[in-house]
């Protein structure tokens, strides 16, 4: 027996009801849903599109019992994976349901195939619209360098950062990410591609860390907080997982996974999983060095 993992609204009224589905299998198919009064969302988790059908019933009809409706407009289906025989809909109480490859959901993209790469560059053009909104007002302005590079910080950056510390990054990821920042910079500065400023002069000047190390630093501190939960707690559990004997790796190339990204970070700074589970249960000394081994390196 498995189990049916909901997010904090579906909890609650969970909670309220006691009558969701006995424990099922959760893994493989995602959906939003959105419940009208009140405008909350919520996602449910089903490894069976042939459980998602009568768990999504349930919370209809115990939604209508607390005087709450589901949007079945904003409600959509998302296959993780292989999407080989999946529908391109399913009927849930004589409502069309649209099955999806990517959605948004708290502010980040989530896509099929459970890569990082489409939020990424998702992130990568809402800021770039941002700062071509801001180019007239405050970057060509007569506003100090310090005080476009602390907005630059608070206002921008923060922007592209949401979400960030749950990227799993390629190395084409993080040739992506400095170039949207090496381009913000050279925005801010007015430096145009015929001065020949080179990239090492453009950090020196404005002191900036790189971006990629910036969200290297988040990643870690992310990775301390869970080291940090107690060993019973399914996300703690997670980063000492090992696969069981059983299990062989699916032809193909390995993917790109948040733990190995955590042990790319945990060997530039010369330790093991087990010594960063160690050092991380110091709150303090972890932040000191996960943010100044990131951005020092």
């Amino acid at each position: 027996m498995g189990r049916l993992f909901l997010s904090e609204p579906g909890r609650q009224l969970q909670q309220i009801s006691g009558s969701f589905p006995d424990q099922r299998e959760v893994k493989g198919s995602a959906q939003n849903v959105c419940l009208r009064q009140g405008q909350i969302s919520s996602a449910l988790l089903v490894e069976l599109l042939e459980l998602f059908v009568p768990a999504l019933e349930t919370m209809a009809s115990e939604a209508a019992s607390l005087g709450l409706e589901l949007n079945w407009q904003k409600t959509k289906v998302q296959a993780f994976g292989s999407r080989e025989d999946v529908p391109p809909s399913v009927t849930v109480l004589g409502q069309e349901v649209a099955m999806v490859e990517e959605f948004v959901y708290l502010g980040s993209l989530v896509h099929s195939s459970t890569q990082s790469s489409p939020d990424i560059s998702r992130r990568d053009a809402i800021t770039r619209a941002a700062m071509q909104n801001l180019d007239k007002q405050i970057w060509r302005s007569r506003i100090t360098i310090p005080t476009k590079l602390k907005l630059y910080n608070t206002c921008i950056l923060l922007t592209f950062l949401h979400g960030s510390e749950c990227w799993a990054v390629t190395k084409r990821d993080v040739l992506k990410i400095d170039a949207l920042d090496q381009w913000c910079l050279r925005k801010l500065l007015g430096i145009k591609w015929y001065h020949r400023v080179r990239n090492d002069e453009l950090r020196r000047t404005t002191g900036q860390p790189r971006l990629s190390a910036i969200v290297q630093a988040w990643r870690l501190s992310l990775f301390g907080y869970i080291s940090r939960m107690p060993d019973e707690t399914d996300a703690r559990s997670i980063i000492t997982a090992s696969p069981s004997e059983d299990w062989r790796k699916p032809p193909g190339r390995p993917r790109t996974t948040w733990m190995k990204t955590i042990q790319q970070d945990l060997r530039s700074n010369n330790l093991s999983l087990d010594e960063a589970i160690t050092v991380a249960q110091n709150s303090p000394l972890w932040r000191l060095m996960s943010a100044f081994g990131a951005t020092h390196p």
